[in-house]
């Protein structure tokens, strides 16, 4: 079975998982994958992340969700480049989220960074998502 949107899969199942509570997620594993949890890692919003294989050979990425006082740290996670329409940014041009409470995930010539890192770096890109 093919998949279109990986990335727009692993989000899918970060929401799905705080939905239900779960203390952690698996998930196919890819470089940009893990490059957009090792921003989240790095932020805050979730725990840990690990890549393991399967028997099959298959890379797997389990990702510990994270919980404050019994609520999701991640309130609002959405893809905002998708598969049919990319949505690329100057970084003079990257909105704020919630007034810069929240973040945006951008893939960047320097790779996937945080809108914070990529004006420090004065990098545009691709913006991938926005997580609140």
């Amino acid at each position: 079975m093919s998949m279109n949107d990986p990335l727009g899969d692993l989000l899918t199942r970060i929401r799905n998982g705080q939905t239900a509570r779960l203390t952690a997620i698996n998930s196919p594993a890819s470089k940009l994958r893990t490059n957009v949890l090792e921003v989240l890692k790095r932020e805050g919003y979730i725990r840990d992340y690990s890549v393991s294989k399967q028997d099959n050979g298959q890379a797997q990425v389990s990702v510990e969700l994270k919980y404050a006082e019994g609520q999701p740290v991640i309130r609002e996670i959405s893809r905002v480049s998708k598969p049919g329409r990319r949505v690329y940014s100057q970084i003079k041009d990257v909105p704020r989220f919630y007034n810069g409470l929240g973040i945006s995930i951008l893939s960047t010539p320097r790779g996937v960074l945080s809108d914070k890192e990529a004006r420090e770096a004065n990098v545009g890109g691709e913006i991938l998502c926005r997580v609140f």
